[in-house]
């Protein structure tokens, strides 16, 4: 009876230790539409909190995920838990779709061990200037 009560015991231990990814959120901060621009950039920004106490938070790496793509963001000034970043998109595209990535590491036994936490899909429509 043990043997078989023992792993449901042990299993919320192990998630809590494990520090689910699931206590990851993501506030996408970015307009649902911007006005096409020159440069073909558009800027994105998005929140992140997470209750997982074993998260570095000075380890981490957010990017955009646009297709296959990635880009790099960077800590918005003043502000200890937002990131922004920009986005290249073609001349003439008038849709994209894209993401958050987040990479980090988190403590455990041992040496920190690496882990991630994506956001949902996000649609982003460029519309025409009015000029």
């Amino acid at each position: 009876m043990l043997k078989k009560i023992l792993p449901l015991l042990v299993l919320p231990l192990l998630m809590l230790m494990g520090g689910c990814a699931t206590t990851a959120t993501f506030t996408n901060l970015t307009p649902r539409q911007q006005v096409a621009n020159a440069n073909n950039l558009y800027p994105v920004e998005v929140a992140f909190n997470s209750r997982q106490q074993t998260l570095r938070w000075d380890s981490i790496k957010p990017q955009i995920v646009v297709g296959s793509q990635t880009y790099p963001m960077r800590p918005t000034p003043l502000m200890s838990n937002r990131w922004e970043g920009l986005v290249p998109v073609p001349a003439g595209t008038t849709v994209i779709h894209y993401q958050y990535k987040f990479d980090y590491l988190n403590n455990a036994f041992g040496p920190p061990q690496p882990d991630s936490a994506r956001s949902a899909e996000y649609t982003l429509r460029i519309v025409p200037s009015s000029e």
